[in-house]
């Protein structure tokens, strides 16, 4: 299935394979794997991989809540106004409206599924900052796909 083919708001039945990328969707964004796994109006799910060192600044979802299942490794996590950490097992619950981060902060890959309800514009910001490198890019592109960051400096240890 091709990115054209995809019908949001219809949510297939089936299996993506644990090797696959639904409608071969996968991204670089700032040195993470970004694997699709499902992508509809209702929910958007992506496969992680977060090399050691790599994280994403305090940032808001105004209209969706998001979810990390960590599988391997331990973030290191900014949420409701604390610093805090997931490992393996840990579900990860970030409401809209709530500023939230994540680091990988270990010296080994972490590996999670994250999902957000509703699906929004996440897929085709992902697909924008595909390979992008400037961080005020990825900071434009994002305030028009619906997430944004806060300032440099506004939380503290991020």
């Amino acid at each position: 299935m091709t990115s054209e083919e995809i019908i949001l708001g219809d949510l297939p039945a089936g299996i993506v394979r644990a090797d696959e990328a639904y409608a071969g969707r996968v991204w670089n964004v700032l040195g993470h794997t970004y694997t699709t796994k499902i992508e509809s109006a209702s929910t958007y799910s992506w496969l992680s991989l977060d090399p050691a060192g790599t994280g994403v600044p305090p940032h808001v979802h105004p209209t969706q809540d998001e979810f990390i299942y960590v599988f391997e490794g331990v973030y290191t996590l900014y949420l409701d106004g604390q610093w805090t950490t997931a490992g393996p097992g840990d579900l990860v619950q970030m409401p809209r409206n709530l500023p939230h981060a994540y680091y990988n902060k270990q010296d080994s890959v972490a590996k999670s599924l994250f999902w957000v309800s509703p699906g929004g514009k996440l897929a085709n910001l992902f697909s924008l900052l595909h390979n992008v490198t400037d961080p005020a890019e990825v900071v434009r592109l994002s305030a028009l796909n619906g997430v944004d960051f806060l300032p440099e400096g506004a939380v503290d240890g991020a």
